[in-house]
């Protein structure tokens, strides 16, 4: 697989697990459930904990493997900003 494409695709998931972990988050929000009128009976409280830990859990994964994957980038930028920072005397 094309590394463009491998990037590319890993950003996408993360993306998707992102929005799904902030909207299962919103939804856990019992401030936001009590002003909007939503309760247990309508929103399976159960169902939507399990998706926002399993989608979290898949997102922290996602970060892990986009920052493994641009560690060079990563290590450059961070010499180039350390080595451009003048020394403290």
């Amino acid at each position: 697989m094309n590394r463009i494409i491998l990037k590319w695709s890993l950003d996408l998931a993360m993306a998707f697990a992102l929005v799904i972990t902030f909207v299962t988050g919103l939804l856990k929000f019992t401030l936001l459930l009590r002003v909007t009128g939503l309760n247990s009976f309508i929103l399976p409280s159960a169902l939507i904990s399990d998706l926002h830990e399993v989608s979290g859990i898949i997102l922290g994964l996602l970060v892990f493997v986009h920052l493994f994957l641009n560690r060079n980038r990563i290590i450059s930028m961070t010499k180039q900003v350390i080595g451009d920072r003048p020394a403290d005397d």
